[in-house]
Parts: C-alpha cells; structure tokens; sequence
C-alpha cells in the first residue's frame, strides 16, 4: 500500500471514530445537534486525530484509549472552524465547498453548535477513563486532559485567536507576536495531538516535550503553507475563498516575508521537524511522510 492510499485509510478510520461519538439529532435540541454535525461531516483532512494516533504507534501504543481522544481533538478543531467562519470573525460563507454553519442555521445557532462542540470533546476524551485498566493508565488519561485542555484555551488556541483579534485591530505586528498568534492558533492542536498520543503510550516526559517541538514546527509551517495557498491557489481546489487574509487585512508570514521567503522556512521547519522524528529509538515512516507531504499541499 503506498503512502496516499495509507493516508486515505487512516483518514477514513478517524474518520468513522469521530462519528462514533457524534450525538443523534433528537429531542428538542435536536436542531443544534444538526448543526453541530453538519459542521464535522462537512469533510477534512482529520490531520490532528491521525497525528495523534501516529504519535501513539511511534510509542508503542496498544488498545483504544487513544480514540476518545482523537474525535475530541476533531470536535475542538471543528467548533473553532464553525467559530472562525463567524460574520464577526472571518466572515466566511463557504469552507470545504460547502455553505458554512452560520450561512446555513443562522449565527446564534452557529455559536451554540461551537459551543455544543467543544462541550462535547470534554466529555468524549473523558471516556477514556472507562478503557483505564490500571492506575498508570488513569494517570496518562489525566494528563492527556491536562494537555488537551490547555492547548485549546487561553494558553493555546484560543489565546492565538484572541491575539489575532487584537493585531487586526491595531494594524500592526511584529515577527514574535506573528508567530505566537501562528503558534497558539494552529500549532497548539497539533501539539495537543503529538502530546496526548506520546503520554497515552507511556512515552518518558523527555519524548513528550520533543513531540511537543516537533508539533510547534509543523503547526508553524501548516500555517505559512496555509497563508500561502490563500494567495497561490483557487478557491475550487482550496474549497473555500482565497485572498480572504487580504480581504480581511489579516497579518501573515507571506505578507510580512513574501511568497519565497515564506516557502523557505516551511522547508525549514519541517526538516527540524522530520530531523527530531527520526531521532527515537523506533521509527513511524508513515508519520515522517505525512509531514513531508505537508510541505508540497495543495489545498
């Protein structure tokens, strides 16, 4: 099996993980579970629960406490997604070729599918505790929450976007805050995936805290090739309207380095990356691949 087909396997099993824990659409809020599952149906690359997974293989990981976790880390990324689509936001009408949340159900329903969302992931990655068979595996459950939940908050995503928020409105950014509005607001997930799979395998606090570099590298450079897509590509292959970032006034690498500069340093980081996934005892190929494959994306 060669590596696209392999990506598209793994894609469809996290895929149908996600699904696993997706609420039915009954009851009298069943118009907001609608929503809510529309916003993660709507397709994906589902890049951050097949991170996770790897990082657990990478470490030897076995069973399926990985799972709970791996569609929670999906639902915070889509409930940021539905979020980010806002009219108060970006003001997106379409993403993945497909009308957004709010340009469906309406912006009150579309915050409350966010929220729903990410209520949703804390209790889904809890579950994982119901897997727990021995006192250190409790402990990794707890940590990996730990983890989860900063990644996604203040110290992480959520603080990118709030910094972002603020760059925009002042006009002005410089390289360090660029790159922690790039570090919180894209790597953090990616962090939280390398994190959690480590810790759920048993993996040593030295290992987690080099998943966790390797992960700032790659969220770093997944974002400079985002910002570049949004002026190289076409909204039929992307899904989704390009030259938003300019439409917006939206600060970016490419904007403040330009297009080559900006390709450069994806490569960069992603060699430090690849360089710090080749350095453990066993290897992942498939994983070393997928950020290979990051590098030369085209949507």
């Amino acid at each position: 099996m060669n590596f696209n087909e392999t990506l598209k396997a793994k894609r469809k099993r996290a895929e149908s993980i996600l699904m696993e824990y997706l609420p039915k659409e009954e009851g009298f809020q069943a118009k907001v579970i609608e929503a809510m599952n529309y916003s993660v149906s709507a397709g994906g690359k589902r890049l951050r629960p097949i991170f996770m997974e790897e990082a657990f293989l990478l470490f030897g990981g076995q069973g399926k406490q990985a799972e709970p976790f791996m569609a929670a880390l999906e639902m915070i990324h889509n409930y940021s997604l539905v979020h980010d689509d806002l009219p108060a936001m970006d003001n997106d009408e379409f993403r993945r070729g497909q009308k957004t949340t709010w340009n469906v159900y309406g912006d009150g329903m579309a915050v409350l599918a966010g929220d729903g969302l990410l209520n949703l992931a804390y209790e889904t990655a809890a579950k994982a505790f119901d897997m727990a068979k021995t006192l250190e595996e409790m402990k990794r459950i707890t940590k990996s929450l730990q983890v989860l939940g900063c990644k996604a908050g203040i110290y992480g995503m959520i603080g990118g976007q709030a910094a972002d928020i603020e760059a925009e409105t002042c006009g002005t950014v410089s390289k360090d805050q660029l790159l922690f509005i790039h570090e919180k607001k894209t790597a953090a997930l990616i962090q939280a995936a390398m994190m959690i799979g480590a810790i759920l395998a048993g993996a040593d606090e030295t290992s987690v805290a080099l998943m966790e570099k390797a992960a700032y590298n790659i969220g770093i450079a997944f974002q400079i090739q985002d910002d570049i897509l949004d002026v190289t590509s076409t909204g039929e292959v992307l899904g989704k309207p390009v030259g938003s970032d300019e439409k917006n006034h939206k600060l970016t690498y490419v904007a403040l380095y330009g297009l080559d500069a900006s390709g450069r340093k994806v490569k960069e980081l992603s060699e430090e990356a690849l360089h710090i996934l080749g350095s453990f005892r066993e290897r992942n190929e498939f994983l070393e691949e997928l950020v290979r494959m990051l590098i030369t994306r085209e949507k």
